[in-house]
């Protein structure tokens, strides 16, 4: 299951990072990792993008990168 999946309200953890290089490096860089809870806020009607809690501060993801990233409940 990727963080594109998941509904609205709903809290995961993630589980491993794909992709390579830079993408890769910014995702780590907005502070989400291995073994981190992240809370989904909303998802945009069209999918894109996700709005999503983690640690504690809001952030908003890409389609094309919440599919990067692997969770589970």
């Amino acid at each position: 299951m990727t963080l594109r999946e998941v509904k609205p309200g709903e809290t995961i953890k993630v589980v491993k990072l794909n992709g390579e290089g830079a993408v890769k490096r910014r995702i780590m860089d907005m502070g989400i990792t291995k073994g981190v809870e992240i809370f989904v806020r909303k998802v945009a009607p069209l999918g894109d993008p996700v709005e999503i809690t983690v640690r504690g501060y809001e952030l908003s993801v890409r389609k094309a990168d919440a599919e990067l990233i692997d969770v589970e409940k």
